[in-house]
């Protein structure tokens, strides 16, 4: 095995750059988003509903389980270091947390040791 160790994070294009991975995932075109919901709005990725939201969205389980193939990719190469995956959604509140959470469990299961991370979870809502 060539990974020793995944770090998965998840952050918030509108709080920040994007921290330094190997593979980022951009959430932010292509799949709903839970803000547009006032129920779900002020919820974070900590809250069943949100997750159960962003979980049921067309896409996000074959995300999920593309990006795990490309770790596995990483996996296969000829260095032993650390791979770092990010997630990214406009706020960091509700699809990126999510997907890092369900990606981090998954990839947990191959034996691998992986850190999660969540950059801008706690941060306040963004208005826009």
């Amino acid at each position: 095995m060539s990974v020793t160790e995944i770090s998965v994070v998840s952050f918030g294009y509108l709080h920040d750059a994007p921290p330094e991975a190997h593979l980022t995932l951009d959430l932010r075109r292509h799949f709903r988003d839970p803000h547009v919901d006032p129920a779900l709005r002020s919820l974070t990725a900590h809250d069943l509903p949100v997750r159960r939201a962003v979980l049921a969205t067309p896409g996000i389980r074959e995300l999920i389980a593309a990006a795990a193939l490309l770790a596995d990719a990483y996996d296969a190469g000829p260095a032993e270091s650390p791979l770092t995956i990010a997630v990214g959604c406009a706020g960091g509140r509700h699809r990126a947390p999510t997907v890092a959470m369900a990606l981090a469990k998954r990839l947990g299961k191959t034996g691998i040791t992986v850190h999660l991370g969540h950059r801008d979870l706690g941060k306040p809502v963004v208005d826009r």
